[in-house]
């Protein structure tokens, strides 16, 4: 994993400390977050999406498709990420 792996887990888990609990972040906002510019997030989107997929493999978000829970290793357009709950079982496998 290199620094923008690190950096982009780090800034998914600061929007979602900043969010009510339960309440859900778009990947665009972390890309937003790391670049502004619309020239410059777009790129980041898949990354973010990695970065999501290894967060909830390590129990720490949950990825969210139509609101339900879903597999990391499973998902396909749209989703949102949400902070795992304690006590929550984790749709990863």
């Amino acid at each position: 994993m290199n620094s923008q792996d690190r950096r982009l887990e780090q800034t998914i888990l600061d929007l979602l400390v900043r969010r009510e609990p339960g309440k859900t972040i778009c990947p665009s906002e972390a890309a937003r977050a790391i670049a502004p510019a619309e020239e410059s997030w777009r790129p980041l989107l898949e990354p973010v999406r990695r970065a999501a997929r290894r967060l909830a493999r390590q129990g720490r978000v949950e990825i969210l498709q139509r609101g339900r829970p879903v597999d990391p290793d499973e998902i396909r357009g749209p989703i949102r990420l949400r902070a795992r709950r304690a006590g929550e079982p984790s749709a990863a496998p």
